[in-house]
């Protein structure tokens, strides 16, 4: 019994690093609406391991109880197999996830192999479960069942709630017809199957516009958003008597993440700077060039102000070269700016963390925070800029209609506030405190240049925006965080009242 135990806890172990890492970091499927089929026989599968990790552990299954448990694992080959089907028909699987599940398929099998003389034994006994200790090896299997039996019931909420989303979109009104691509204005949307992105398809499908969507994963895409989106892999493959009316730029790998190596660098560089490229070299080249390019840049454009300095920064505030995350953006406001010789009205949105339920910063801030460990980084005096997720779609649907709206704008919230004192509305929100505080010194350390990110803030001001028109919906950080929790309506307040230069 040995042999099988170690090899449930490799399985065990392999499966909780292919969830973590490529179901939740990388895939992000809680958030997908295309994979909530996925979900769905993955909570199956760790329904059965549950048991199965409980059941070897404490019992031994003889008799009419070995055929059961027979079927529980050959149920669960089948689920696997569907498993693979799905998973080439919704997505692309990065080369380690693979690799991963081809090494738990190998597992699994010797899993098997090693059970099954164990199995024919207790066939042949009177049928009982009969209780059978392994002393600590016990105890940690069913410590993997307890675990493993939660992400089951994580996975089964995570699909009922994909399935009311798909419920509550409705069905499209207008049609992708081959005819209707080329003649019917479109917005073209790159990086749409981000937070932002996705959101801001949803709005523009009910407003019963034409969408085009640039995704290297045409798979996820058409099965995202249906198809009532075209979907293309390249802008090489849209004609150039197709008429697009609009452009939004929201692509770009994360910021926030890994180390800024000299190999990520080119990674973000080349994710944003090159699709903007890519863009500019599409309108030159169709017959009647796009009416407007909104194009997603960040607050990092001013730079890591000093910790302790709360100036307002407005859209007139200079770039600050030689720090990354300012060369990064001015690098895709340059190249975005190049659309301007063709006649098109470019907006270089700067934006500040977007908080939203799906994705984004706020849910695992949110996880923290009801936890109690909620933490003050460094001074906690640094400004955390911030924009509730319906401002930030608000934002760019208001760019795209509003024509005396152009250059860059600060896609911020009006109200701007130390970390500290975000970190304590968000614990607040949750009836918790803060209590924590990570210096400097070791954040700079560990994260280098990136820490610049968490321990440096920019005081940027909404000035352009509000001076156009636009009206927030939340303009006050504690009100948008009890919307997101949901101890209040979600019926937005209205700003009325701010000014572009408010302190």
């Amino acid at each position: 019994m040995n042999t099988l135990f170690i090899l449930l806890s490799v399985q065990a172990v392999m499966g909780a690093f292919d969830n973590l890492w490529h179901h939740e970091l990388q895939a992000r499927l809680p958030q997908r609406i295309s994979a909530r089929h996925e979900l769905a026989l993955h909570a199956s599968r760790e329904a059965i391991y549950g048991i199965v990790f409980i059941g070897l552990a404490w019992f031994e299954w003889r008799g009419a109880c070995a055929f059961v448990l027979a079927a529980l694992l050959l149920i669960e080959l089948g689920i696997t197999l569907a498993d693979f089907l799905e998973e080439d028909r919704t997505r692309r699987l990065p080369p380690l996830e693979r690799v991963l599940h081809t090494v738990l398929t190998i597992s699994y099998g010797l899993f098997l192999g090693f059970l099954a003389p164990v199995l024919l034994g207790w066939a042949q006994l009177d049928t009982a479960m009969a209780v059978a200790q392994h002393g600590g090896i016990s105890w940690l299997c069913t410590l993997y069942g307890v675990g493993v039996l939660a992400w089951s019931a994580r996975n089964v909420r995570a699909v009922l709630n994909l399935r009311r989303m798909v419920r509550s979109a409705g069905t499209p009104t207008h049609s992708t017809s081959t005819h209707s691509q080329w003649i019917t204005p479109a917005v073209l949307l790159t990086g749409a199957t981000g937070f932002v992105g996705s959101a801001l398809v949803a709005e523009l499908l009910r407003d019963g516009q034409r969408v085009i969507v640039l995704s290297r994963d045409a798979l996820q895409a058409r099965a995202t958003f249906g198809p009532q989106v075209w979907v293309v892999e390249s802008l090489d493959a849209i004609p150039s008597e197709t008429r697009i009316d609009a452009v939004v730029n929201l692509a770009g790998a994360r910021v926030l993440g890994m180390p800024w190596t000299a190999a990520r660098r080119r990674t973000l560089l080349a994710s944003r700077v090159g699709v903007t490229a890519a863009v500019v070299d599409l309108m030159r080249r169709l017959q009647q060039p796009p009416r407007v390019l909104v194009s997603a840049s960040a607050v990092g454009f001013y730079g890591a102000s000093p910790h302790a300095s709360f100036e307002p920064l407005d859209e007139s505030a200079p770039a600050r070269p030689g720090e990354f995350q300012s060369d990064l953006c001015a690098a895709i406001e340059h190249e975005a700016r190049r659309a301007e010789s063709l006649g098109v009205r470019v907006v270089r949105m700067r934006f500040g963390v977007v908080l939203g339920r799906g994705d984004g910063a706020y849910p695992m801030l949110a996880f923290s925070a009801k936890l109690g460990l909620g933490t003050v980084l460094g001074s906690g005096r640094q400004a955390a800029p911030w924009i509730h997720l319906d401002d930030a779609v608000g934002m760019v649907r208001f760019a795209l209609a509003n024509d005396r709206l152009q250059g860059p704008v600060n896609a911020v919230a009006p109200e701007t506030v130390p970390q500290a004192e975000f970190a304590r509305a968000l614990a607040a929100s949750f009836g918790r405190k803060v209590w924590m505080r990570v210096p400097r010194a070791p954040m700079r350390w560990i994260l280098g240049e990136m820490s610049t990110l968490l321990l440096d803030g920019q005081n940027a001001r909404p000035r352009a925006a509000v001076a156009a028109g636009y009206r927030f919906m939340f303009p006050r950080l504690t009100v948008a965080l009890r919307v997101l929790v949901g101890t209040e309506s979600a019926t937005p307040s209205i700003l009325t009242t701010v000014t572009a230069d408010r302190d």
